[in-house]
């Protein structure tokens, strides 16, 4: 199914043409027609599939559709998402869907130099795009009024979730409209998005794309087994086998993100991080650099995981295992995005092998393991059981001497 098929408003048509989107993905056929009805969603859709315009698409439609007389500055319609960098990419995607609209596009997100936002906030924005924490800011400055707001989405609501801003979504919403139209996308269904869409959306259609929790189809997934004290090396020696243009790796703590680093910058592989513990200046920096292909490596940390939008990023690499098994689809949906094809690598360490196994089960499948050759683990168990039979006691024969247990 085409976008041309929609017959929206030719400045929105003309907008979506000059982003060269030509035929909806699955999450855009289902959500778009709905939602421009006017329906309450809640959709399961992976990141990388589509879902900024199957949600974006019809509220800018409705807007230039509706009757409603337009406020001086008070916003109508707004999207809640949990990370600076993930509004960002917000703005500029609506941006450009809006380019030809008499429609005011800006984010508010912490970080940002307050004063600067509330001013554009008193001039006046039709879409608002705000992390909870900034918005709350702006509403207790008197800055930003939300009684005009007709549309809501939040956006990647699992994060949020996870990163606790239910109180603070909650508190958001009590200051819309009741009679509004509010759509939740996230990447996983767990049990408080499933709680959350019961308490906020009326009659609303459950969308979903495929199984929920699952990764893309487009992407492959292998393992590398290897001792937690040899990824660093295994990673260079990947490195230089295959010759990566461009990769995204993800740590799980600050710590092991800047010892990658000061590694593989002694290897002379330039490479930069990106973590809570940067400037955000510093954060920009780097994700610039990667995207223009300046540096070969970029290191990031759980933060950012859903806010980095790199073009055409063929190679996520998994250097530590996620903490929650969620965040293993949050983080290699990076990659495969749009239909292309995407490689999703991980280190597994002894250690880390249950984590694995929450993993498998949860995107519900097995990921094939590769042994590379002078990198091989030894098994656990039978280490268990070798040291094990090394420390057994001798026993005491008729004589009184100990005798070596050779069982």
């Amino acid at each position: 199914m085409n976008f041309a098929s929609l017959d929206l408003a030719p400045d929105l048509q003309k907008g979506i043409d000059a982003c060269g989107y030509k035929k909806m993905t699955p999450v855009q056929e289902q959500a778009i027609v709905p939602a421009r009805q006017g329906k309450d969603i809640l959709a399961i859709a992976q990141t990388g599939t589509g879902k900024t315009a199957a949600f974006a698409i019809p509220i800018l439609q409705r807007m230039i559709d509706s009757a409603t007389e337009p406020t001086d500055t008070m916003p109508r319609a707004l999207i809640l998402t949990p990370t600076r960098e993930l509004a960002e990419q917000l703005a500029r995607t609506i941006g450009a869907y809006a380019e030809f609209l008499p429609l005011k596009v800006n984010a508010v997100f912490g970080g940002a130099k307050l004063s600067s936002e509330a001013s554009k906030l008193k001039v006046g924005i039709d879409v608002l795009i705000a992390t909870p924490g900034r918005l709350l800011e702006h509403i207790a400055e008197h800055n930003v009024t939300l009684s005009a707001v007709e549309y809501v989405v939040l956006d990647e609501s699992d994060r949020m979730l996870d990163m606790g801003f239910v109180r603070d979504v909650e508190t958001i919403l009590q200051r819309t409209r009741k009679k509004r139209q509010t759509a939740l996308f996230s990447a996983t269904l767990s049990a408080a998005v499933n709680e959350l869409a019961h308490k906020i959306l009326h009659n609303h259609l459950e969308i979903r794309t495929t199984k929920a929790n699952t990764a893309a189809d487009t992407i492959e997934h292998v393992v590398y087994p290897v001792e937690e004290r040899r990824k660093v090396d295994l990673f260079k020696d990947l490195l230089a086998k295959h010759d990566w243009y461009q990769v995204l790796v993800f740590t799980s703590t600050t710590h092991q993100a800047d010892k990658l680093q000061k590694a593989l910058r002694e290897a002379k592989i330039s490479c930069a991080v990106c973590h809570g513990d940067k400037r955000q200046n510093a954060r920009r920096r780097a994700l610039a650099e990667f995207r223009s292909g300046e540096i070969q490596v970029l290191i990031a940390t759980e933060v950012a995981a859903r806010g980095l939008d790199i073009p055409d990023l063929d190679l996520v690499l998994n250097y530590n295992l996620p903490y929650l098994a969620e965040d293993y689809v949050h983080r290699i949906g990076r990659t495969g995005r749009a239909g292309n094809k995407g490689n999703a690598i991980s280190f597994v360490s002894r250690e880390e092998e249950r984590s694995l196994e929450s993993i498998q089960r949860l995107i519900g499948s097995p990921i094939k393991r590769i042994t590379q050759h002078g990198f091989e683990v030894s098994d656990r168990d039978a280490l268990i059981n070798k040291v094990s039979k090394q420390k057994r006691p001798g026993r005491l024969n008729k004589a009184g001497s100990t005798s070596i247990d050779k069982s």
